[in-house]
């Protein structure tokens, strides 16, 4: 547990701060490429289900799970491969990094993501985004859902949570309220997805692009439903 913030930025990584969008097409376009159609769906159909069961993507699950159906074909061990050495650095985006150092000069700037214990550790580390925060990272199965071992781990004042999915946000706000402002980049298909923006309430502050932050010059900006 660190000393009291005044204020923490809490981060989300996948189409918040990395385009994982471009991630998922890049696997896709391999896997069809590498495999063929056919394995490449099948590969898809067990992601979709094993997100459904564990409320997260797990790519290197999927994998293992395909596996059990095709044992003979030694090529899967390449398939973990390209996830683990993919540049997830090149997909960061624009000015990803810049708003991190400039929200630094307030308070904690740390990423709170959704993910699996190996491939989402590695692909924070291997963007760039570990070293931009010196280490604050912070990565649960439903993070919406741990909000007390979050404030515990980074007391503050004040939080400031940047995510692209408004369920996230809502969720949070709905247990946090005055004392979390929500910030919502349109980025990625789940933040332009129709059903998501009619079903859930608007976040208190909402950007088009996360680099759009930069322009926010003051730290009462960033806290705007508690007068800061």
């Amino acid at each position: 547990m660190m000393a009291g913030n005044e204020i923490v930025f809490l981060f989300d990584c996948d189409n918040t701060l990395l385009d994982n969008d471009r991630v998922q097409d890049d696997l896709h376009a391999h896997l069809e490429r590498a495999f063929g159609a056919s394995s490449c769906n099948r590969y898809w159909e067990i992601f979709e289900a094993l997100r459904t069961e564990l409320g997260y993507a797990d790519y290197l699950g999927a994998l293992q799970r395909y596996r059990l159906t095709a044992t003979s074909d030694h090529r899967l061990l390449l398939m973990s491969q390209f996830l683990l050495d993919y540049p997830f650095a090149d997909c960061l985006y624009p000015g990803a990094l810049d708003v991190i150092k400039h929200v630094n000069q307030w308070g904690q700037a740390v990423i709170l993501s959704d993910g699996d214990v190996v491939l989402q550790p590695r692909k924070i580390q291997r963007s760039g985004l570990w070293q931009a925060v010196d280490g604050h990272v912070l990565i649960y199965v439903h993070k919406e859902k741990m909000l007390d071992d979050i404030q515990h781990r980074y007391p503050a004042r004040h939080y400031v949570v940047v995510d692209d999915k408004l369920r996230i946000l809502a969720a949070m706000k709905k247990v946090m309220g005055k004392r979390l402002t929500t910030v919502f980049p349109r980025q990625g298909h789940y933040a332009l997805d129709p059903d998501s923006t009619t079903t859930y309430p608007a976040a208190d502050l909402t950007v088009e692009h996360i680099a759009d932050l930069i322009q926010y010059r003051q730290r009462a900006c960033f806290m705007l439903t508690d007068g800061g």
